[in-house]
């Protein structure tokens, strides 16, 4: 039905769309945001804030691709982000899913918003990214996880279709939480969140045993 390049297109923009989603269900500085002021902002409000983030995201996923070319030649190195990219999964998965009962407070403004002063809801998701630096570690290494995997190709057309798909994945997930957060807004308690949470890490440990048994594979074979 489809030709090998347009399946392997298509798997790089799912691995994307899994991975931004996943990324984003776990409770942030976006999510908190959306939560705190979905009421007073109303539906398009709240869902900007989260696609000022889905921007940044992208922009910080994309950098981390642009780093991963040609450093995958060196099968020493290949092997290095191989094991990595399990760590950072498994490490991931199992903090989501330890995660204490959560409190629901106001975001602190970065350095950045303090400085520019962001009014529009797209920009203050977009501030909130930009102030975290952590958020840039994150996607480089997920970005490196991806490619050692086989997930995403270092073509950039698969890299250009997965970034897109983190992108979708992510919007999709802040268009569900806005629209419960503005519908909703009194049956989403600390509980809920927890179990969210939670949800993501079993999905991310249940990754980081495939990315494992591949690796297995891998010894085995050598």
């Amino acid at each position: 039905m489809f030709s090998p390049e347009t399946r392997s297109l298509l798997f790089a923009w799912f691995a994307g769309v899994s991975t931004g989603f996943l990324a984003s269900v776990p409770l942030g500085p976006i999510n908190i945001t959306i939560i705190n002021d979905g009421a007073r902002r109303g539906f398009w409000g709240a869902w900007l804030i989260g696609i000022g983030a889905v921007v940044m995201d992208m922009i910080y996923c994309g950098i981390g691709f642009a780093g991963f070319t040609a450093v995958f030649d060196s099968h020493k190195v290949r092997a290095v982000m191989e094991l990595g990219s399990f760590l950072l999964v498994f490490i991931l998965g199992l903090k989501y899913l330890l995660v204490k009962p959560v409190i629901l407070r106001e975001q602190t403004p970065s350095e950045i918003e303090k400085r520019f002063h962001p009014s529009s809801s797209f920009m203050i998701g977009m501030a909130r990214v930009l102030g975290n630096p952590a958020v840039l570690l994150f996607w480089i290494t997920m970005a490196a996880a991806l490619t050692s995997q086989h997930w995403v190709h270092k073509e950039p057309r698969s890299k250009v279709f997965c970034v897109v798909g983190i992108g979708s994945g992510a919007a999709v997930w802040f268009f569900i939480l806005s629209y419960v957060v503005t519908r909703l807004h009194h049956q989403i308690t600390p509980t809920t969140l927890r179990r969210l949470s939670q949800f993501s890490g079993a999905t991310l440990l249940g990754l980081s045993l495939v990315i494992g048994y591949r690796i297995v594979q891998l010894l085995a074979i050598r």
